[in-house]
């Protein structure tokens, strides 16, 4: 599967969207001012509650043509009817999840600051790779920090788009496009916004020179 996914990458956050109309109406904000991805990311073990937001969140973004990523969560996934699922390094295999979600769903791994796995998820059938931290992380505190030298080896070597994570801002995220990010994954930079609208088109606009 080839996409052409290019932009804002939102990322929920259940402890800045406490309960369900907290929730769609940050992302519905987020949608608006021109995200192009979101990825449901709940760690919580209320299991019904999180398919109850995941398909809830599927449909709004349906309404804006934007597809819907589990964070971690295969079945989940599946269960709500969400184009794909972002996998972590110790989130199961790729392979399986292509297995259970078919060849048109999309999967993204996490890589880390590692160019070598990404060149084993692109082999296994990744849609998508992400890279980080690039900056200190709230979400992630611990999160070893990589160089942005490395998103211009991967746009060189890999022929899949680039996600960039990690503390991500608009004040630095002109130089994380420039060097090679074709999508931006950002959660509290976006939803911790007063405005998470004029926010998610301000990341938005910063792609409006970069070719997609």
């Amino acid at each position: 599967m080839t996409l052409s996914l290019h932009g804002l990458y939102a990322i929920t956050d259940s402890t800045l969207m406490p309960d369900d109309e907290a929730l769609l109406s940050q992302v519905e904000q987020a949608l608006a001012g021109g995200a192009r991805l979101l990825q449901y990311r709940d760690k919580s073990s209320d299991q019904a509650r999180r398919l109850r937001q995941a398909r809830l969140l599927n449909t709004l973004c349906a309404r804006y043509g934007v597809p819907l990523l589990i964070n971690d969560d295969v079945e989940l996934a599946r269960a709500s009817g969400a184009a794909g699922v972002h996998l972590g390094q110790q989130d199961g295999s790729l392979a399986a999840a292509r297995r259970r979600l078919g060849g048109d769903a999309i999967i993204g791994i996490t890589c880390h600051d590692q160019l070598d796995l990404a060149r084993q998820a692109v082999d296994g059938s990744a849609d998508y790779v992400a890279f980080g931290a690039f900056f200190p992380s709230a979400t992630k505190p611990e999160a070893k920090p990589a160089p942005l030298s490395l998103l211009q080896t991967a746009r060189q070597q890999l022929d899949c788009p680039i996600v960039a994570i990690g503390g991500i801002s608009v004040d630095n995220a002109a130089q994380v496009i420039a060097a090679g990010a074709d999508l931006l994954a950002v959660i509290h930079a976006l939803f911790a916004a007063p405005d998470i609208q004029a926010r998610a088109q301000r990341f938005a606009r910063l792609f409006d020179d970069s070719p997609a």
